[in-house]
């Protein structure tokens, strides 16, 4: 029998959603190890053991994948940030904290990779779409979140929260970059929110 035998016959046996899975760990894997540069559908192949029209069948190309990866870590970045606000009622001040160390953090669980890979997207027609549809998504989770905090309308609310994402976007940033820590980050992104939430009883 010869050698891929024995190591292509459990690869076989997962399912579709499985192999997809577990393509973005190993692309996760190489982006953290070798940088986003690396990441090709022919490394990704090889790196999971895989022949490249498996690679092509989930991805297409380059940017499919990529995409896929962003959209995966935005999926865990989300539920991370749900996760923060589930249990009881919150005072404003708690919830903005939360929110703002729930979101500081993400940037650090991922080690840079959301960025790196943001990087390695840009200029691509389809990464503006992409990126575009999850920054809205974080407006809504915030203004939702947020609401019963605030006197805003719902319409002014959702314009303030477009400016606190591009705030933690920029302070993740700075943090990776070492210009502050984590908590600093966290600390000016809570601050930011306070004050441009126009607090419910102000």
């Amino acid at each position: 029998m010869p050698p891929n035998a024995t190591q292509d016959a459990p690869l076989r046996r997962l399912s579709k959603a499985q192999r997809r899975l577990q393509l973005l760990a190993t692309a996760l894997d190489i982006v953290r190890k070798e940088g986003a540069d690396r990441l090709t559908l022919g490394h990704l192949a090889i790196s999971a053991g895989v022949s490249k029209p498996v690679v092509y069948e989930h991805f297409g190309t380059r940017s499919g994948l990529l995409i896929a990866l962003y959209k995966s870590m935005d999926v865990a970045q989300s539920n991370a940030l749900r996760e923060a606000l589930t249990t009881g009622e919150r005072s404003t001040e708690d919830v903005v904290e939360r929110l703002a160390v729930a979101y500081i953090h993400c940037a650090v669980d991922t080690d840079g990779v959301w960025q790196a890979v943001g990087a390695a997207l840009a200029g691509s027609d389809e990464k503006g779409v992409v990126h575009q549809e999850l920054l809205d998504g974080y407006v809504q989770l915030f203004a939702t979140v947020l609401a019963a905090h605030s006197r805003l309308s719902r319409t002014d609310l959702e314009r303030h929260c477009v400016g606190f994402i591009g705030a933690g976007e920029a302070l993740s940033a700075a943090m990776l970059r070492g210009q502050c820590t984590e908590a600093e980050a966290a600390k000016t992104f809570a601050a930011l929110m306070q004050g441009g939430l126009g607090t419910a009883g102000a």
